[in-house]
C-alpha cells in the first residue's frame, strides 16, 4: 500500500537538505526546500510538463524541482525574487570569478558624485557615507558588465549585502543601530558573497528550464506560461504577517526598481490592513480564488496543487488562511485532497512575529478533475 501523504514526516526538525543555493541571497519567511521536496516527490509531476510556483519568492520549489529533474515557471512581484530566482537556476558564468574580482578592482579606483544617490529616501539615515560611497562604486562597476551572461549573479551578490552594509539590525528587525563597519567593509563583503555563489552554482542541468515572470500573480495570464503546468508547489504571503516589499525596499532602490510599486500590489503586506478602507479575509480569499483561477486554466487535468499556508490575526481576529484557499478551490471546482497542519521549528523559523505568533503552518493538496 502507498505511504500516505499524511503519515510522512512534517515538521523537519533536522534539515535533511544540505544544498548552500539556498543561502546565496537573504529572504525572511522563505520556504523551506524540505517541504517542496518531500511534495514534488509524493505527488509527482507528469514528464512533459513543468512545476509552478506562483508566489516563488527566492525560487525555493524551482531550484528543488530542477534538483529532482522537472522544469519549473516561477512568478513573483518583488524583482529582488525574480532576480534571485533567475540567478539560483542558472549555471555560474564559467569567468565569473575573473570578472567579479575585476568588478571590485574597477570599483576601488572610481570617482563618484555621491549627489547621484539623492533620488534614495532617507538614505543618511540607513547607510553611512563613506559605505555609501564604495556601495555606489561597485554599482557603477556592476553597470559597466549591463548584457554581460555574469550581470544578474553581480547584481545578487551586490543585493545581498545591501543589508549588511546599512545601518539596519538584521533582514527580520526594520531598526537602526551602530554597527562596527568601515568603509573597506563593502568590498569584502561583495566578494566573499561573490565567493559563496559561485561555489553554489557549479552543478547545473542545461536540459531543464526554468521560466521567471516578474509580475502580479493577479495580473499573469494562461499564455504568459510558457509550458504545461503538472503540479503547483507553493507558499502565498499570509495576510499581515509580513512585508516582503519593507524589508527588500533598499536592495530595489540600489538596484533602480520601485518598491512603492511593489508595496501597492504586495498581497498580504501590513500596510494594507492599517489604512482606510483596509483590506479584510476576504481580500485575501478573491486573491487567492484568482489565483487558483489562472492554475486551473493551466495545470493538467488529475494535477495537484498543494499550498503551504499559516494563519492571520487580522484586528484581532484569528483568521484560517487554509480555509479561504479551499473556499476559493471548492468554488472553481477542485478536489480537495488533503489538509494536515505541520509544526514549524522554533529555532529555523524565518520570522516569529508576535503579531502573528506563527507556530505551525496548514498544507492543503487540491487537485484539479
Amino acid at each position: 500500500m502507498a505511504e500516505l501523504i499524511t503519515d510522512l514526516d512534517w515538521d523537519f526538525k533536522e534539515k535533511i537538505i544540505k544544498d548552500s543555493v539556498h543561502g546565496i541571497h537573504p529572504y525572511p519567511a522563505k520556504f523551506i526546500p524540505e517541504i517542496p521536496f518531500q511534495l514534488i516527490n509524493h505527488l509527482g509531476c507528469k514528464k512533459g510538463t513543468s512545476i509552478l510556483d506562483p508566489f516563488c519568492g527566492s525560487g525555493t520549489t524551482l531550484k528543488v524541482a530542477q534538483s529532482l529533474g522537472f522544469s519549473s515557471v516561477g512568478v513573483d512581484l518583488n524583482p529582488i525574487a525574480c532576480l534571485v530566482s533567475k540567478v539560483k537556476t542558472s549555471r555560474t558564468p564559467v569567468d565569473f570569478e575573473k570578472v567579479f574580482k575585476a568588478v571590485i578592482a574597477n570599483a576601488k579606483s572610481k570617482k563618484v558624485d555621491i549627489n547621484e544617490l539623492g533620488l534614495i529616501p532617507n538614505l543618511n539615515h540607513w547607510f553611512k557615507l563613506d559605505i555609501q560611497t564604495n556601495l555606489l562604486k561597485l554599482k557603477k562597476s556592476i553597470n559597466e558588465f549591463f548584457g554581460h551572461d555574469s550581470f544578474d549573479a553581480l547584481c545578487v551578490a551586490f543585493s545581498s549585502i545591501i543589508v549588511k552594509a546599512s545601518n539596519q539590525e538584521s533582514d527580520t528587525r526594520y531598526a537602526a543601530i551602530e554597527k562596527n563597519l568601515n568603509a573597506k567593509d563593502v568590498f569584502d563583503l561583495f566578494e566573499i558573497s561573490c565567493e559563496k555563489l559561485n561555489s553554489s552554482l557549479l552543478h547545473y542541468n542545461d536540459d531543464l528550464s526554468c521560466q521567471i515572470i516578474n509580475k502580479d500573480i493577479l495580473t499573469v495570464a494562461p499564455d504568459d506560461i510558457h509550458s504545461k503546468i503538472g503540479l503547483v508547489v507553493t507558499s502565498p504571503p499570509y495576510p499581515n504577517a509580513y512585508e516582503y516589499w519593507l524589508y527588500h525596499k533598499y536592495r530595489m532602490w540600489w538596484l533602480g526598481f520601485d518598491p512603492k510599486e511593489v508595496k501597492e500590489r504586495e498581497i498580504g503586506a501590513r500596510a494594507h490592513f492599517f489604512k482606510k478602507n483596509h483590506h479584510t479575509e476576504r481580500d485575501f480569499y478573491h486573491q487567492m480564488y484568482g489565483t487558483l483561477k489562472l492554475i486551473d486554466s493551466v495545470l493538467i487535468v488529475g494535477g495537484y496543487a498543494a499550498f503551504v499556508v499559516g494563519r492571520s490575526i487580522i484586528h484581532g481576529k484569528n483568521i484560517d488562511n487554509a480555509d479561504l484557499i479551499i473556499e476559493a478551490a471548492e468554488n472553481l471546482g477542485f478536489d480537495i485532497s488533503e489538509r494536515f497542519n505541520r509544526n514549524m521549528n522554533s529555532n529555523r523559523k524565518s520570522f516569529n512575529l508576535s503579531y502573528a505568533k506563527i507556530k505551525e503552518e496548514t498544507i492543503v493538496v487540491l487537485r484539479k478533475k
